[in-house]
């Protein structure tokens, strides 16, 4: 994901609201950064995995969770766009009026495509910084979920699931997960 533009000062939510409304942009660390949209198979493990959570907890009644993808978050002065994002009802009682919410999730899913890993590592600081308390890397390429969950401001790595397993992973482990739906083939 490349830095758009230089700045001389820490990019703000003007810079990013100025930039063509078809690409994908955040803010990190002051930095603003853009890419075109996810790659196909990037958007399709995001659409899969999103919409096998929402069924399960629809058939099991399971607490249901907000499950969204893409969705802008603001934490503090970063802007940040993961694959999917979840709250619990006792975190997010209702989705916020505005395009973005200001209330941390509970678990992010980043799907891993062409930005670079020390991006994805910032993005893990802020983060831990907002008390997420999962997060799942999925690289759809490698065919690899990596489940981390937070604690005592650092990041565990549970497990890394590789192929076509059926998992069970923090904070869904209620849940069966195939993960040959999630690879876009």
């Amino acid at each position: 994901m490349p830095r758009v533009p230089p700045f001389d000062r820490s990019a703000t939510g003007e810079d990013l609201a100025r930039l063509d409304g078809h690409l994908v942009a955040e803010i990190v660390d002051g930095e603003l950064h853009a890419n075109p949209g996810p790659a196909p198979p990037v958007a399709s493990s995001a659409i899969a995995l999103g919409g096998t959570l929402r069924r399960a907890f629809e058939q099991r009644g399971h607490e249901s969770w907000q499950i969204l993808p893409g969705p802008e978050l603001h934490l503090g002065a970063d802007i940040l766009v993961p694959g999917l994002a979840g709250w619990r009802p006792s975190r997010l009682r209702e989705l916020p009026a505005t395009a973005y919410f200001s209330v941390p999730p509970e678990w992010v899913c980043e799907i891993l495509s062409s930005s670079p890993a020390s991006l994805r590592a910032r993005k893990l600081v802020i983060y831990a910084r907002e008390c997420v308390s999962h997060v799942w890397l999925i690289d759809p390429v490698a065919r690899t979920l990596d489940v981390r969950r937070l604690e005592n401001g650092r990041w565990t790595n549970l497990a890394t699931h590789i192929g076509d397993q059926v998992v069970r992973a923090e904070p869904f482990e209620a849940i069966e997960l195939p993960l040959g739906q999630f690879w876009g083939d």
